[in-house]
């Protein structure tokens, strides 16, 4: 059993996110996709703050509602201190059984920057990694990779759809300028944001 883990901060969760996780759902016949909020993402905290757990993990669940091939995962939340990759791969390995591959999907930007995450050698051990890409960004260098994760080249899968450009950054900043978001997050999501007054102050 094929079982895809899409990670983020999902700050706000967005059309981008769900279509790279159909995308690999479609191209590589997973069973399903799980979607996993980070708790404090190491790489991140020292350089923004992000919404609390309770807002990330709402504005999820309503995106995901309603697609049975999507299932949220609250492994990074429910662990206190910094979230690491390896941590979380090896506790859903655990919970999910030997029977279950797990593929790890990414931005091509973050394919890109894997050597500095903690511990990628242990990483692409734990998991196959597929690429998604992201406007803006080129698409992985394998052989550069490879000299840094020696094996990474054999464990990587590279698709070349979507091309979804949404980020959440930009998402914030329309809202905190008043903005419309439609057409960048589910309906449900959006007025979930409204509703709570969130990015305002950013």
């Amino acid at each position: 059993m094929d079982v895809g883990v899409l990670g983020g901060t999902f700050d706000p969760i967005h059309d981008g996110h769900l279509a790279a996780a159909e995308a690999v759902i479609v191209h590589l016949g997973l069973a399903e996709v799980l979607f996993v909020p980070a708790g404090q993402p190491w790489l991140k905290t020292q350089l923004q703050s992000i919404l609390p757990a309770e807002h990330r993990l709402a504005m999820v669940h309503l995106a995901i509602a309603g697609k049975p091939y999507f299932r949220l995962v609250t492994v990074e939340i429910d662990r206190p201190g910094p979230s690491y990759t390896v941590d979380t791969l090896s506790e859903l390995q655990r919970q999910l059984g030997p029977e279950a591959r797990l593929l790890f999907i990414m931005g091509w930007d973050s394919l890109n920057a894997l050597p500095f995450w903690w511990a990628p050698h242990r990483l692409i051990e734990l998991c196959r990694l597929v690429g998604v890409p992201r406007p803006g960004y080129p698409p992985p260098d394998l052989t550069t990779l490879e000299k840094a994760i020696p094996g990474i080249a054999t464990n990587v899968i590279l698709l070349d759809e979507p091309r979804v450009d949404i980020s959440a950054t930009d998402i914030r900043k329309r809202v905190a300028q008043g903005l419309p978001i439609s057409g960048l997050v589910p309906a449900a999501v959006a007025r979930y944001i409204a509703e709570h007054r969130l990015y305002l102050d950013k």
